[in-house]
């Protein structure tokens, strides 16, 4: 059975991560290379890990959250169908079990937003490791002038973990956020859908997704734009 260790050895893989990641910089997006890659395949195997699944769903999982950005070095519309069908491909080709296939394949395709459903398992511990991936360190600017919206906010957030709480049924994503640099406000402008998939995610993994931001806890909808401080 294929492994991540093969995986990452793969040189095709190794050049369409770089070319994505190339075209996404072009395009002025954060980071979306082999460090976003290394994170997400290392947050969804955790999570699928801390939930009990078995060590080989776990190593699949780790494999789709490497893999799952893939599309993007062709366009970053509908990325993760692009995506799916380049790595069912290459997958095929290097002689992985066509229903394992199918499996990482289907959760690449509905990671993102704009066409994506958490319909699985993996697919929702996919959604939610990446996500959580929104850090300063992502940010690389090729144009002059001052930062937009999207470059204000990761550089803002100073530091962010998603943990899982099998004992009270919640997933947490925790983010330590200078509100110097840009807004609370406008995180929810940019992140309000992605953090809405993430609820749904967290449901499909029967448990309760908890957004807290310098120690705020949104209560409700993402959209009623209330909070409550969290308990010490």
């Amino acid at each position: 059975m294929l492994t991540l260790k093969d995986i990452r050895q793969n040189k095709n893989f190794q050049t369409m991560i770089a070319k994505a990641n190339e075209y996404l910089r072009a395009r002025g997006y954060t980071e979306h290379g082999m460090r976003h890659v290394t994170f997400v395949s290392h947050k969804t195997a955790q999570i699928m890990r801390d939930l009990g699944f078995d060590e080989r769903m776990v190593e699949i999982a780790a494999i789709t959250g490497y893999l799952h950005d893939i599309g993007n070095m062709h366009n970053r519309k509908h990325h993760g169908v692009t995506g799916a069908n380049i790595v069912f491909a290459e997958l095929r080709n290097m002689g992985m079990d066509i229903e394992e296939v199918a499996t990482i394949t289907t959760a690449i395709a509905n990671h993102e937003e704009e066409i994506g459903e958490p319909i699985s398992p993996l697919t929702a511990a996919l959604i939610l490791a990446d996500k959580s991936d929104a850090h300063r360190t992502r940010v690389h600017r090729l144009h002059a002038g001052p930062p937009d919206i999207h470059d204000r906010v990761n550089l803002a957030i100073e530091d962010s973990d998603l943990f899982v709480d099998t004992e009270n049924g919640t997933i947490t994503l925790d983010i330590t956020f200078d509100q110097s640099i840009s807004q609370v406000m406008d995180y929810f402008e940019i992140y309000l859908k992605r953090m809405e998939m993430c609820k749904q995610a967290a449901a499909v993994l029967n448990s309760r997704f908890r957004l807290v931001i310098n120690e705020l806890e949104l209560l409700g909808h993402v959209e009623t734009q209330h909070y409550q401080k969290t308990e010490a």
